[in-house]
């Protein structure tokens, strides 16, 4: 399909979709911004509504809320926030599962529904694009039951796709890493602790602010696993110093430099098949 034809695919599903009021689940990345784009241009061809709804919990890294306010308020969507604590309400994700984003998202997304309804909005959408249904992503099997839709997979999008096409509206987040719940920093099995999150979220924060974009800092027992991009691994060696000096304070007793680079879902390499 030619690239003009695939983006009047995705415009026209969500004119389709705005018929009646619409809520999306806005994270601030990239996928749901560029969803937020086009359903508010959908929803004011439409007469309908759009609210983005974006949820406060304890496993995601802080900068996504303030790229979810900055984003919507620039796309002069109202931005409703939900507070949820999915350690408290799920306790048996402490142990990090290997389904834990299903049951997460089995939570966050019935929450949507649950705003939904007294919105009175008919339709939640969600950000999943083509390249998630290859991978292992348990959370697209509760998308799938509570109904949710995923316009961007529907119309075949890639994540490289919705980057150029995002590029190509101008939206601010077009290059702006992926940043997925910190609970992917750690081994499935291993005991999610907040603090330990906050570590990491710092640990890769400090990466950023050396230069690099796409990072991940995962954590195996006391070994920090450090994840950039692999054109980037040279300059990672070049600056142990300056990374070792930036991480000092926050107390992991080995840090080292993962020489395959960054992988997304790196952690599910011994988990198999990729959800249907």
């Amino acid at each position: 399909m030619l690239w003009e034809q695939k983006k009047e695919k995705l415009v026209n599903h969500l004119e389709e979709l705005a018929a009646g009021d619409v809520c999306l689940a806005f994270s601030g990345g990239v996928d749901s911004s560029l969803l937020l784009y086009l359903a508010a241009r959908a929803a004011a061809d439409r007469g309908s509504k759009l609210y983005a709804l974006t949820f406060d919990t304890n496993l995601h890294p802080r900068t996504d809320m303030e790229a979810a306010r900055r984003t919507a308020a620039e796309a002069g969507v109202p931005l409703r926030v939900i507070p949820v604590d999915e350690l408290a309400e799920l306790p048996q994700i402490r142990r990090n599962p290997p389904d834990r984003c299903y049951l997460c998202k089995k939570l966050l997304f019935g929450r949507a529904l649950e705003e939904a309804g007294r919105l009175g909005a008919e339709t939640v959408l969600e950000g999943t694009n083509a390249d998630d249904l290859d991978q292992y992503r348990p959370g697209i099997r509760a998308v799938r039951e509570l109904g949710i839709r995923s316009p961007l997979a529907d119309a075949g999008f890639t994540k490289a796709e919705v980057r150029r096409f995002a590029g190509e509206l101008g939206i601010g987040t077009a290059e702006r890493p992926s940043s997925p719940c910190m609970a992917t920093r750690l081994p499935y099995g291993a005991r999610i602790d907040e603090e330990v999150l906050k570590r990491l979220e710092q640990a890769e924060n400090a990466l950023r602010e050396l230069g690099f974009g796409q990072v991940r800092a995962r954590l195996h027992g006391e070994i920090l696993r450090l994840e950039v991009e692999p054109e980037e691994i040279p300059r990672a060696a070049e600056k142990a110093g300056k990374i070792r000096q930036a991480l000092k304070n926050l107390k992991f007793p080995y840090i080292t430099l993962d020489l395959e680079g960054f992988c997304s879902g790196s952690m599910d390499r011994k988990i198999t098949p990729p959800i249907p």
